[in-house]
Protein backbone atom coordinates (compact mmCIF):
# COMPACT_ATOMS: atom_id res chain seq x y z
CA UNK A 1 0.00 0.00 0.00
CA UNK A 2 2.89 2.16 0.86
CA UNK A 3 4.32 1.68 -2.22
CA UNK A 4 1.19 2.16 -4.38
CA UNK A 5 0.76 5.63 -2.43
CA UNK A 6 4.59 7.02 -3.30
CA UNK A 7 3.59 5.90 -7.33
CA UNK A 8 0.27 8.27 -6.95
CA UNK A 9 2.13 10.69 -5.28
CA UNK A 10 4.98 10.79 -7.49
CA UNK A 11 2.36 10.84 -10.39
CA UNK A 12 0.37 13.98 -9.31
CA UNK A 13 3.76 16.03 -8.97
CA UNK A 14 4.59 15.17 -12.30
CA UNK A 15 1.34 15.85 -13.34
CA UNK A 16 1.67 19.52 -11.33
CA UNK A 17 5.52 20.16 -13.10
CA UNK A 18 4.43 19.01 -16.92
CA UNK A 19 0.88 19.91 -17.39
CA UNK A 20 0.03 22.97 -14.81
CA UNK A 21 -2.43 20.41 -13.01
CA UNK A 22 -3.08 22.37 -9.61
CA UNK A 23 -1.61 25.24 -10.65
CA UNK A 24 -2.50 28.81 -12.30
CA UNK A 25 -3.78 28.50 -15.69
CA UNK A 26 -0.92 30.48 -17.47
CA UNK A 27 2.85 30.07 -16.30
CA UNK A 28 3.60 33.94 -16.90
CA UNK A 29 3.58 35.65 -13.40
CA UNK A 30 1.56 39.30 -14.06
CA UNK A 31 3.39 42.06 -11.57
CA UNK A 32 0.27 44.56 -11.48
CA UNK A 33 0.63 48.39 -10.04
CA UNK A 34 -2.49 50.52 -9.13
CA UNK A 35 -3.75 53.27 -7.06
CA UNK A 36 -5.53 53.48 -3.70
CA UNK A 37 -8.11 55.05 -5.22
CA UNK A 38 -11.30 54.36 -7.24
CA UNK A 39 -9.65 52.40 -10.30
CA UNK A 40 -8.15 49.74 -8.08
CA UNK A 41 -11.56 48.99 -6.51
CA UNK A 42 -12.47 46.53 -10.11
CA UNK A 43 -9.85 44.64 -8.90
CA UNK A 44 -10.22 43.76 -5.11
CA UNK A 45 -11.97 40.66 -5.76
CA UNK A 46 -9.73 39.27 -8.22
CA UNK A 47 -6.91 40.07 -5.84
CA UNK A 48 -8.67 38.20 -2.95
CA UNK A 49 -8.78 35.31 -5.79
CA UNK A 50 -5.41 35.41 -6.34
CA UNK A 51 -4.89 35.54 -2.59
CA UNK A 52 -6.59 31.91 -2.28
CA UNK A 53 -4.87 30.79 -5.32
CA UNK A 54 -8.15 30.59 -7.14
CA UNK A 55 -7.15 32.80 -10.04
CA UNK A 56 -6.18 31.72 -13.31
CA UNK A 57 -3.64 33.49 -13.89
CA UNK A 58 -0.60 34.11 -11.60
CA UNK A 59 -0.68 37.73 -10.07
CA UNK A 60 2.02 39.65 -7.80
CA UNK A 61 -0.32 42.87 -6.52
CA UNK A 62 1.60 46.32 -5.40
CA UNK A 63 -0.22 49.52 -4.49
CA UNK A 64 0.90 52.80 -4.68
CA UNK A 65 -0.97 56.56 -3.07
CA UNK A 66 0.14 58.11 -6.77
CA UNK A 67 0.95 57.78 -10.46
CA UNK A 68 4.38 59.17 -10.21
CA UNK A 69 5.69 55.86 -8.44
CA UNK A 70 4.46 53.77 -10.35
CA UNK A 71 5.55 54.60 -14.04
CA UNK A 72 9.18 54.69 -13.45
CA UNK A 73 8.82 51.01 -12.38
CA UNK A 74 6.71 50.47 -15.89
CA UNK A 75 9.26 52.16 -17.66
CA UNK A 76 12.25 50.17 -16.24
CA UNK A 77 9.99 46.92 -16.79
CA UNK A 78 9.50 45.60 -13.21
CA UNK A 79 6.06 46.30 -13.56
CA UNK A 80 3.83 44.45 -16.72
CA UNK A 81 0.56 46.29 -15.92
CA UNK A 82 -0.72 49.82 -14.81
CA UNK A 83 -4.14 50.83 -13.32
CA UNK A 84 -3.62 54.10 -13.65
CA UNK A 85 -5.61 57.53 -15.05
CA UNK A 86 -6.25 57.88 -18.29
CA UNK A 87 -4.15 60.94 -19.56
CA UNK A 88 -1.15 59.62 -17.58
CA UNK A 89 -1.23 56.16 -19.84
CA UNK A 90 -1.12 58.41 -22.87
CA UNK A 91 2.21 60.16 -21.19
CA UNK A 92 3.36 56.60 -20.55
CA UNK A 93 2.71 55.91 -24.00
CA UNK A 94 4.69 59.07 -25.13
CA UNK A 95 7.56 58.41 -22.25
CA UNK A 96 8.07 54.97 -23.65
CA UNK A 97 7.81 55.82 -26.99
CA UNK A 98 5.04 53.54 -27.82
CA UNK A 99 5.70 50.76 -25.29
CA UNK A 100 2.82 50.53 -23.60
CA UNK A 101 -1.10 49.70 -24.73
CA UNK A 102 -4.11 50.31 -23.07
CA UNK A 103 -6.41 47.02 -22.72
CA UNK A 104 -9.10 48.13 -20.67
CA UNK A 105 -10.85 51.33 -18.81
CA UNK A 106 -11.80 50.51 -15.39
CA UNK A 107 -13.71 52.96 -13.92
CA UNK A 108 -15.76 56.05 -15.57
CA UNK A 109 -16.55 59.02 -14.24
CA UNK A 110 -16.36 59.75 -10.69
CA UNK A 111 -16.38 63.53 -10.56
CA UNK A 112 -19.69 65.31 -9.04
CA UNK A 113 -20.79 68.74 -7.81
CA UNK A 114 -21.60 68.81 -4.34
CA UNK A 115 -23.30 71.59 -2.80
CA UNK A 116 -26.81 72.51 -0.42
CA UNK A 117 -27.50 75.04 -2.42
CA UNK A 118 -30.72 73.60 -4.53
CA UNK A 119 -30.94 76.11 -6.30
CA UNK A 120 -28.31 75.22 -8.73
CA UNK A 121 -30.32 72.12 -11.18
CA UNK A 122 -28.13 73.45 -14.34
CA UNK A 123 -24.42 74.00 -15.09
CA UNK A 124 -25.45 77.62 -15.97
CA UNK A 125 -26.43 78.10 -12.88
CA UNK A 126 -22.98 77.86 -11.46
CA UNK A 127 -22.35 81.73 -13.37
CA UNK A 128 -21.45 84.27 -10.85
CA UNK A 129 -20.34 81.30 -7.58
CA UNK A 130 -17.27 80.15 -6.70
CA UNK A 131 -16.70 76.18 -7.17
CA UNK A 132 -13.85 74.58 -4.71
CA UNK A 133 -11.85 71.60 -6.35
CA UNK A 134 -8.79 70.17 -6.32
CA UNK A 135 -5.74 69.51 -9.27
CA UNK A 136 -5.26 73.16 -10.68
CA UNK A 137 -3.92 71.71 -14.29
CA UNK A 138 -4.85 68.44 -13.32
CA UNK A 139 -7.79 65.94 -15.09
CA UNK A 140 -10.74 67.22 -12.59
CA UNK A 141 -9.78 71.31 -13.62
CA UNK A 142 -9.95 70.03 -17.31
CA UNK A 143 -12.88 68.64 -16.79
CA UNK A 144 -14.67 71.08 -15.34
CA UNK A 145 -13.36 74.11 -17.75
CA UNK A 146 -14.63 71.68 -20.77
CA UNK A 147 -17.92 71.40 -19.04
CA UNK A 148 -18.38 74.96 -17.84
CA UNK A 149 -17.19 76.22 -21.39
CA UNK A 150 -19.29 73.64 -23.64
CA UNK A 151 -22.34 75.15 -21.78
CA UNK A 152 -21.60 78.79 -22.67
CA UNK A 153 -20.07 80.30 -19.57
CA UNK A 154 -16.44 81.92 -19.34
CA UNK A 155 -14.03 82.02 -17.20
CA UNK A 156 -14.84 85.72 -15.95
CA UNK A 157 -18.24 84.22 -14.82
CA UNK A 158 -17.47 81.99 -12.23
CA UNK A 159 -14.38 81.44 -9.59
CA UNK A 160 -12.34 79.00 -8.98
CA UNK A 161 -11.01 78.49 -5.21
CA UNK A 162 -8.33 75.68 -5.69
CA UNK A 163 -7.47 73.33 -2.61
CA UNK A 164 -4.82 70.89 -1.97
CA UNK A 165 -6.75 67.90 -1.29
CA UNK A 166 -10.01 66.35 -1.57
CA UNK A 167 -10.30 65.84 2.11
CA UNK A 168 -9.86 70.05 2.34
CA UNK A 169 -12.73 70.62 0.19
CA UNK A 170 -14.85 67.98 1.51
CA UNK A 171 -13.90 69.21 5.15
CA UNK A 172 -15.03 72.87 3.81
CA UNK A 173 -18.72 72.03 2.14
CA UNK A 174 -19.39 70.09 5.72
CA UNK A 175 -19.11 73.59 7.77
CA UNK A 176 -20.77 75.46 4.65
CA UNK A 177 -23.28 73.68 2.57
CA UNK A 178 -23.98 76.12 0.60
CA UNK A 179 -20.56 76.23 -0.98
CA UNK A 180 -19.83 74.23 -4.24
CA UNK A 181 -17.50 71.49 -4.47
CA UNK A 182 -16.15 69.44 -7.55
CA UNK A 183 -15.41 65.99 -5.62
CA UNK A 184 -14.71 62.39 -6.79
CA UNK A 185 -15.70 59.34 -5.21
CA UNK A 186 -15.33 58.32 -2.30
CA UNK A 187 -15.04 61.89 -0.87
CA UNK A 188 -18.81 62.58 -2.43
CA UNK A 189 -19.81 59.91 -0.02
CA UNK A 190 -17.66 61.41 2.82
CA UNK A 191 -19.01 64.92 2.66
CA UNK A 192 -22.56 64.02 2.12
CA UNK A 193 -22.53 61.83 5.41
CA UNK A 194 -20.81 64.62 7.08
CA UNK A 195 -23.52 67.04 6.50
CA UNK A 196 -27.28 66.05 5.62
CA UNK A 197 -28.10 69.31 4.17
CA UNK A 198 -25.33 68.32 0.82
CA UNK A 199 -26.43 66.60 -1.89
CA UNK A 200 -25.15 65.85 -5.49
CA UNK A 201 -26.22 68.66 -7.52
CA UNK A 202 -24.62 67.98 -11.12
CA UNK A 203 -23.81 64.70 -12.19
CA UNK A 204 -20.18 65.19 -14.57
CA UNK A 205 -20.87 62.18 -16.29
CA UNK A 206 -24.54 63.34 -17.46
CA UNK A 207 -22.77 67.11 -18.17
CA UNK A 208 -20.03 65.19 -20.57
CA UNK A 209 -22.53 63.15 -22.13
CA UNK A 210 -24.91 65.74 -22.93
CA UNK A 211 -22.11 67.70 -24.92
CA UNK A 212 -20.12 64.51 -26.99
CA UNK A 213 -23.69 63.59 -27.74
CA UNK A 214 -24.93 59.80 -28.38
CA UNK A 215 -21.63 58.85 -30.41
CA UNK A 216 -19.33 60.76 -28.70
CA UNK A 217 -16.30 59.30 -26.05
CA UNK A 218 -17.13 59.26 -22.58
CA UNK A 219 -15.74 60.99 -19.15
CA UNK A 220 -12.48 58.11 -18.50
CA UNK A 221 -11.18 58.02 -15.22
CA UNK A 222 -8.84 54.93 -14.60
CA UNK A 223 -7.57 52.93 -17.46
CA UNK A 224 -5.39 49.84 -17.27
CA UNK A 225 -1.93 49.73 -19.69
CA UNK A 226 0.25 46.21 -20.80
CA UNK A 227 3.81 46.88 -21.56
CA UNK A 228 3.78 45.65 -25.48
CA UNK A 229 7.27 43.54 -24.69
CA UNK A 230 4.99 41.38 -21.70
CA UNK A 231 1.74 41.35 -24.34
CA UNK A 232 3.74 40.19 -27.33
CA UNK A 233 5.17 37.02 -25.39
CA UNK A 234 2.06 36.46 -22.81
CA UNK A 235 -1.06 37.22 -25.03
CA UNK A 236 -2.88 34.83 -24.08
CA UNK A 237 -2.61 35.24 -20.22
CA UNK A 238 -3.61 38.96 -20.77
CA UNK A 239 -6.90 38.08 -22.68
CA UNK A 240 -7.26 35.52 -19.40
CA UNK A 241 -6.30 38.77 -17.30
CA UNK A 242 -9.37 41.00 -18.98
CA UNK A 243 -11.48 37.95 -18.55
CA UNK A 244 -10.83 37.87 -14.66
CA UNK A 245 -10.70 41.48 -14.30
CA UNK A 246 -14.49 41.60 -15.95
CA UNK A 247 -15.38 38.86 -13.48
CA UNK A 248 -14.11 40.53 -10.81
CA UNK A 249 -15.76 44.04 -11.91
CA UNK A 250 -18.67 42.59 -12.26
CA UNK A 251 -18.55 41.02 -8.84
CA UNK A 252 -17.94 43.99 -6.91
CA UNK A 253 -20.73 45.96 -8.49
CA UNK A 254 -23.38 42.87 -7.33
CA UNK A 255 -21.84 43.05 -4.00
CA UNK A 256 -20.72 46.23 -2.45
CA UNK A 257 -20.90 45.12 1.08
CA UNK A 258 -18.29 42.23 0.24
CA UNK A 259 -16.31 44.71 -1.68
CA UNK A 260 -16.65 47.43 0.80
CA UNK A 261 -14.26 44.83 3.15
CA UNK A 262 -11.53 45.03 0.56
CA UNK A 263 -11.58 48.48 0.37
CA UNK A 264 -10.81 49.23 3.70
CA UNK A 265 -8.74 45.95 4.16
CA UNK A 266 -6.75 47.83 0.92
CA UNK A 267 -6.96 50.82 2.81
CA UNK A 268 -8.59 52.70 -0.29
CA UNK A 269 -11.28 53.75 2.08
CA UNK A 270 -10.94 54.27 5.64
CA UNK A 271 -14.74 52.96 6.55
CA UNK A 272 -17.24 50.50 5.29
CA UNK A 273 -20.16 51.72 5.80
CA UNK A 274 -18.44 54.84 3.39
CA UNK A 275 -17.21 52.25 0.72
CA UNK A 276 -20.36 50.23 0.62
CA UNK A 277 -22.57 53.78 -0.39
CA UNK A 278 -20.06 55.01 -2.59
CA UNK A 279 -18.79 51.66 -5.03
CA UNK A 280 -22.25 51.68 -6.94
CA UNK A 281 -21.68 55.33 -7.81
CA UNK A 282 -18.11 55.00 -8.52
CA UNK A 283 -18.79 53.48 -12.11
CA UNK A 284 -16.72 50.30 -12.17
CA UNK A 285 -16.17 49.02 -15.20
CA UNK A 286 -14.24 46.64 -17.73
CA UNK A 287 -14.73 47.57 -21.17
CA UNK A 288 -12.52 46.92 -23.97
CA UNK A 289 -11.90 46.52 -27.84
CA UNK A 290 -13.36 49.21 -30.12
CA UNK A 291 -15.85 50.47 -27.43
CA UNK A 292 -12.92 51.28 -25.23
CA UNK A 293 -11.14 52.96 -28.23
CA UNK A 294 -14.40 55.14 -29.24
CA UNK A 295 -14.76 56.40 -25.24
CA UNK A 296 -10.82 56.51 -24.50
CA UNK A 297 -9.83 58.15 -27.85
CA UNK A 298 -12.37 61.27 -27.44
CA UNK A 299 -11.65 61.79 -23.72
CA UNK A 300 -7.78 62.05 -24.84
CA UNK A 301 -9.10 64.51 -27.72
CA UNK A 302 -10.79 67.25 -25.04
CA UNK A 303 -7.58 67.21 -22.82
CA UNK A 304 -5.26 67.94 -25.76
CA UNK A 305 -7.24 70.59 -27.26
CA UNK A 306 -7.48 71.91 -23.43
CA UNK A 307 -2.96 71.07 -22.82
CA UNK A 308 -1.22 69.29 -24.61
CA UNK A 309 0.83 68.44 -21.87
CA UNK A 310 -1.59 66.40 -20.27
CA UNK A 311 -1.71 63.44 -22.58
CA UNK A 312 2.25 63.77 -22.82
CA UNK A 313 2.66 66.46 -25.91
CA UNK A 314 0.62 64.29 -28.36
CA UNK A 315 -2.28 62.24 -28.64
CA UNK A 316 -1.21 58.55 -28.72
CA UNK A 317 -0.78 55.94 -32.09
CA UNK A 318 -2.89 53.57 -33.02
CA UNK A 319 -1.38 51.16 -31.60
CA UNK A 320 -2.00 52.69 -28.10
CA UNK A 321 -5.22 51.09 -28.25
CA UNK A 322 -5.32 47.07 -27.94
CA UNK A 323 -7.98 45.43 -30.00
CA UNK A 324 -7.73 42.14 -30.32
Amino acid sequence: MKKFLSLVLAFVLLCMVFTGCGANENTATIRIGSLKGPTSLGLLYLMEESRQGDSKNSYEFQMAAAADELLPLMVKGELDMALVPANVASVLYSKTEGGVSVIDINTLGVLYMVSGDTTITSVSDLSGKTIYLTGKGATPDYVLHYVLSGNGLEENDYTLEYKSEATEVAALLAENPDAIGLLPQPFVTVACAQNENLSVVLDMNQEWNALQGEHGSSLVTGVTVVRNAFLQENEEAVKTFLKEHAESTDAINADPATGAKYAVAAEIIAKEPIAEKAIPKCNITCVTGQDMKQALEGYLQVLFEQAPASVGGALPEEGFYYVP
